[in-house]
């Protein structure tokens, strides 16, 4: 499952991204608004170093042009090809061409109202956002960056930016000289210390409606993951009846998700959280990863069912061992599974002990 990607310099000098060093520079010497994106209800962005762009939906046929990150076009229709090796088997089609879609991520344009005050959440105003634009540049509050994700963006000079589906926390508003709203972006949980602002038009306010338990007076809820490397799903039950079904990614080698004991029932979530920066590895090879919602830890402390903004290839291996889902499914599963998480309080982060959470079964079926 290894991919083949080019060097870093190569990355550099093709994908012509140098807006990293003015999201350092000091407030009111550089506000930007939101790009201007491809005018469609439907979007994919590219989210690796670059992805071909094929003549027709098939790996033999000719590459008719690269695709660099962040770029943005017009999400036509998914179609049936051909890659040879792997399960996933269709493209999108493009204007300019096909797509295979694993680092080709579905994401939509849609601007939001600003609101100007923040509701009280515990002892201090804040809300939950979700990104609803492909991507945003970001400001830097408190420069230089701590997580290693947007180091690496200043020291290529990146753009900082948060992207579709990230589920991010606001605790601050502003407006500028010209009448734009900003929210400060400010993660509750696993961030490092990075502040940012970013304009309000990019963020959807999460309404308590949509954080409501699903089910909550059933007891009897259990979920079961198949690793197989040729089915990667996911199923919930409530009793005997599966309420639910999706397409996941696992983890495989040395990142293998890890399977249940035979007769056992079950891995017990213990920990949710709204969003959460996870990270993980060694400083020379770790990763980490700003924004991701809907999280549902179940094995140790990083083995999680969460939602996935960085790939698009639900239904074979991609993670370190999570259960990835793709942001719907996650949304949903969090509201689902025990334990509630509360919407209106000071703390979203829940931990819980005893018999009483989801319990999560995983086989390699």
């Amino acid at each position: 499952m290894k991919r083949k990607s080019i060097s870093r310099r190569e990355f550099l000098k093709l994908s012509a991204l140098s807006l990293g060093g003015l999201a350092l520079r000091p407030w009111g010497k550089r506000l930007f608004t939101l790009q201007d994106f491809p005018e469609a209800e439907r979007l994919g962005r590219v989210s690796w170093y670059a992805i071909p762009l094929k003549e027709r939906p098939d790996y033999d046929s000719k590459t008719i042009g690269t695709l660099y990150p962040d770029t943005v076009l017009p999400w036509l229709k998914d179609t049936v090809g051909y890659w040879p090796n792997r399960i996933n088997q269709r493209f999108v089609e493009t204007p300019e061409g096909y797509v295979w879609p694993e680092y080709f991520i579905p994401v939509r344009n849609q601007r939001n109202i600003p609101v100007t005050t923040l509701p009280q959440s515990g002892e201090n105003p804040g809300m939950w956002v979700e990104v609803t634009v492909p991507y945003v540049d970001l400001i830097m509050e408190n420069p230089p960056p701590r997580s290693s994700y947007f180091v690496h963006s200043v020291d290529n000079n990146l753009p900082l930016r948060y992207y579709y589906s990230q589920i991010l926390w606001v605790d601050r508003i502003r407006n500028d000289d010209s009448g734009v709203i900003w929210y400060r972006v400010n993660e509750r949980y696993g961030n490092p210390g990075d502040i940012f602002w970013a304009p309000g038009e990019a963020f959807r306010p999460i309404p308590q409606e949509e954080m409501e338990p699903i089910s909550p007076n059933v007891d009897d809820k259990y979920i079961i993951v198949n690793k197989n490397l040729r089915e990667q799903t996911l199923s919930c039950y409530e009793g005997n009846s599966e309420v639910y079904y999706c397409r996941v990614s696992t983890g495989t080698g040395e990142d293998a998700t890890p399977t249940s004991a035979e007769y056992s029932p079950g891995f017990q979530i213990w920990r949710k959280l709204h969003s959460l920066q996870m990270s993980g590895g060694t400083s020379e090879e770790g990763w980490q990863l700003p924004g991701i919602g809907w999280t549902a830890l179940f094995k140790g402390d990083g083995i999680a069912l969460h939602s996935t903004w960085w790939h698009n290839n639900f239904g074979e291996p991609m993670s370190h061992g999570c259960v990835n889902l793709c942001p719907e499914d996650a949304k949903w599963l969090f509201r689902w599974t025990q334990p509630a998480v509360p919407f209106a309080s000071g703390d979203n982060d829940v931990t819980i002990t005893g018999e009483s959470s989801t319990r999560i079964k995983v086989v390699d079926a």
